[in-house]
């Protein structure tokens, strides 16, 4: 037999020998270890060095002595770092409350959902109730005959009997007479329960039958019937159907997420689980985020989000789940290896979406966000247009167009809001907007459509120019910043209402032989300089190039919305430089994923949204209401009203002769801050917020010159400031009318 200790004496003898063979010594590895570490401290040795030139190990300095070993990580020296307190106060705080329950928006959507299902599932029941009925009555005789076989079995102890015929079989007597009795007794028990049960309910039905009223003796037949129904039905065949068919989305667990991510093909991932780990780090648990599940976590060291961003087809292999589920992304405040996967329950364009808040009701206000779209979880995602520049780019039938126009719609809703809509590829896409409230609209690349659009921008520029001067006038204390606020665009007398502009197609703008570098001249000053004035540039295009679209234009765009494009040169282009490497990738997008886009913008980094869907009929709705709006406040004006495109031909006031009008013949000299208010009175949508500096720059170049003329203030006092006298604004008017070609 063999000794368990055969094994250890064979293994200790091969070892003796193979020592004696080599002479050499068997180490003790603690022991080495500690005289190790003992050396590295020359302190602690009574022959060390003490010179000058020996420095303790650790210290950065090497060793005189070449084949003394340098330990980089002592094993007897705590790791350095922050502190508790310090952990403390850099650690991240989980939520308390549920970001869907502390947002009001999001636990009214949640409610909708959930109010909506139920009132459906009641309404889907309610309507079907007959055919339940009826269905439990024919279903009425069936469930008798097993009522009446089921009762009569149970009084004569049918289940014992099994039992009873296995004893026989063993010609066990003793047992077989002992299970006869206890069947008597049941049988006799039964029977008499039986029988009570009878004459109570043949009495019960009696009493009802004489006494009750004809509503009650209905209502217990017809409970009657549609339990004896109940009891007849098939099993394969149920009464009730499902009202609503709810997705059946396995749970995601933490053995999931570990498969597909070692179906990636990721080296660093498939060599951590072949030796036994994981290859990666959960840092939370695996929760429910709205319509999906969530997992975060630590990939191995080296490997990136993006790594497995650029395999998302394979993951969602590995997953299980269709690729429209399956969104992994990166944190932005951790490092580049956190991960976050979120899958989704539901193929995310086939998933339901929320209804618009703006469909059918309400206006805006362009100075604050407006919800435009959901993200992947179903949350609705804001965009404020104001003091923005922004560039839609995509591959064509991806929904571009659609995307612009909705964010047209959005301007459209708030009645300050002056649109300029110009639709290049000519199909009308934009009509619903532009023939109920834009203040200036073309459609097509024709030569005569060009023009208009090219006057308009000129009018554009100098509309910019204009309001840099007005809001530069304007005291601290009412435009503390430099901009256009809420407040100010209310203002008429300023004129310094938003302007959104968008223009689909925008290439054939920029490309035109003729026009194309006045465009981008323009384009490149309001993508700069606009969103601070009021002035909001919408540029859409299918050819997000260097040519079709400028770089002094897409660098200097602060919104971005990219759908589907098809290389890494145009994503990065609408999306921003290097937004490829990052992950940021809009090539991922399919085929079906029509309004799904990346979105930059809201202060935030790039996000995935889907667009809500606004059709043709919707769009005219939404625009006729912003109409009328607009309509009963007066600030209809330009192509909505039935101007036409040659009547664009940029401001039609006459300086000189508003002057002669605000300046009557009895009075020989007015100051300058006078005729600025009568002129901002008299039009001002041109002369609002001038000055008496505004005043004598724009009389200058017609040869009018200031001078000091006294006068007397509201209050009586007589003074002497800057201003004109009547003849030298006379003269000037008949100098040019003698000169018709004269400014």
């Amino acid at each position: 037999m063999k000794h368990p200790d055969d094994d250890n004496e064979l293994f200790n003898r091969l070892e003796a020998e193979l020592a004696a063979d080599s002479g050499g010594d068997v180490v003790d590895l603690d022991k080495a270890r500690s005289a190790r570490a003992e050396s590295a401290d020359p302190g602690a040795r009574p022959d060390a060095d003490r010179s000058a030139d020996s420095r303790p190990v650790g210290s950065g300095i090497e060793s005189a002595d070449p084949s003394t070993p340098v330990l980089v990580d002592s094993p007897t020296l705590k790791a350095a770092g922050p502190g508790y307190l310090g952990r403390l106060a850099t650690a991240k705080r989980r939520a308390v409350i549920p970001l869907w329950l502390r947002s009001v928006s999001e636990l009214k959507t949640a409610s909708g959902w959930v109010a909506r299902h139920y009132a459906h599932t009641a309404g889907y029941h309610a309507l079907r109730a007959p055919v339940y009925a009826a269905r439990l009555a024919l279903q009425a005789p069936t469930g008798a005959a097993r009522f009446v076989g089921g009762t009569m079995r149970w009084v004569a102890d049918r289940e014992g009997e099994p039992v009873r015929l296995a004893a026989v079989r063993r010609e066990d007597a003793a047992e077989y007479l002992k299970l006869s009795r206890q069947r008597d007794g049941r049988v006799r028990l039964r029977t008499l329960v039986a029988v009570l049960a009878l004459f109570v309910g043949v009495g019960s039905a009696l009493a009802i039958y004489v006494l009750a009223p004809d509503w009650l003796q209905a209502l217990s037949a017809g409970m009657v019937v549609l339990a004896l129904g109940s009891a007849g039905r098939k099993a394969d065949a149920p009464l009730i159907h499902k009202a609503v068919e709810l997705p059946d989305a396995p749970k995601l667990t933490s053995d999931i997420v570990l498969r597909a991510l070692g179906a990636l093909g990721i080296p660093a991932i498939n060599q951590a689980q072949a030796k036994g780990r994981d290859g990666f780090a959960f840092t939370a648990p695996i929760t429910r985020d709205g319509p999906g599940w969530r997992a975060e976590g630590d990939l191995p060291y080296g490997v990136t989000v993006t790594d497995v961003i650029e395999r998302r087809d394979r993951l969602a292999s590995g997953l299980r789940r269709p690729l429209g589920c399956v969104w992994p992304e990166a944190v932005p405040d951790e490092h580049t290896g956190r991960l976050v996967l979120w899958v989704g329950d539901q193929d995310l364009k086939s998933a339901r979406k929320p209804l618009w808040p703006l469909l059918k009701s309400g206006t805006v206000d362009l100075f604050k966000p407006v919800p435009y779209g959901t993200d992947q979880r179903g949350r609705w995602v804001d965009v404020t247009l104001m003091f923005i520049a922004g560039v839609i780019g995509a591959i064509p039938r991806m929904g571009k167009t659609f995307l612009l126009r909705l964010l047209l719609l959005i301007a459209a809703l708030d009645p300050r809001a002056e649109i300029h809509s110009y639709d290049m590829k000519g199909t009308g896409d934009l009509d619903p907007v532009g023939e109920k409230v834009s203040h200036r609209h073309g459609v097509g690349e024709e030569d005569e459509t060009l023009q208009y659009a090219l006057a308009d921008f000129r009018a554009l520029r100098e509309e910019l120019r204009r309001r840099t001067k007005v809001i530069r006038s304007l005291p601290r204390d009412i435009c503390p910043e430099s901009k256009v606020t809420s407040e100010l665009a209310s203002k008429r007398s300023l004129g310094l209402h938003p302007i959104v502009i968008g223009v689909d197609e925008c290439q054939v703008l920029f490309e035109h032989p003729d026009y194309g570098k006045e465009f981008e001249e323009i384009a490149t000053d309001l993508v700069k300089r606009g969103p601070a004035t009021g002035i909001v540039l919408l540029l859409a295009t299918q050819r997000p190039d260097a040519k079709s679209l400028p770089t002094g234009i897409s660098a200097n765009a602060g919104a971005r919305w990219c759908l589907k494009v098809m290389g890494q040169t145009e994503n990065d282009m609408v999306l921003g430089t290097s937004s490829y490497k990052r992950g940021v990738r809009a090539t991922m997008f399919a085929w079906g994923d029509k309004g799904l886009h990346y979105f930059v913008g809201e202060g935030s980094d790039a996000r995935i949204v889907s667009a809500t869907f606004v059709d043709a009929p919707g769009a005219e709705t939404i625009a006729a209401r912003a109409r009328t709006v607009r309509e009963k406040a007066g600030l209809l004006s330009g192509y909505a009203l039935g101007e036409s495109a040659g009547e664009v031909t940029g401001p039609s006031y006459d300086l000189l002769a508003d002057v002669a009008a605000v300046v009557p013949e009895k009075e020989e000299r007015v100051w300058n801050e006078r005729i600025a208010a009568r002129l901002a009175e008299l039009r001002p949508d041109v002369y609002g917020g001038w000055k008496g500096e505004n005043v004598t720059s724009a009389l200058k170049p017609h040869g009018i010159r200031t001078r000091d003329v006294a006068g007397t203030t509201d209050d009586g006092t007589r003074t002497t400031r800057r201003g004109i006298t009547r003849a030298d604004l006379l003269k000037a008017i008949a100098e040019r009318n003698e000169k018709p070609g004269a400014a």
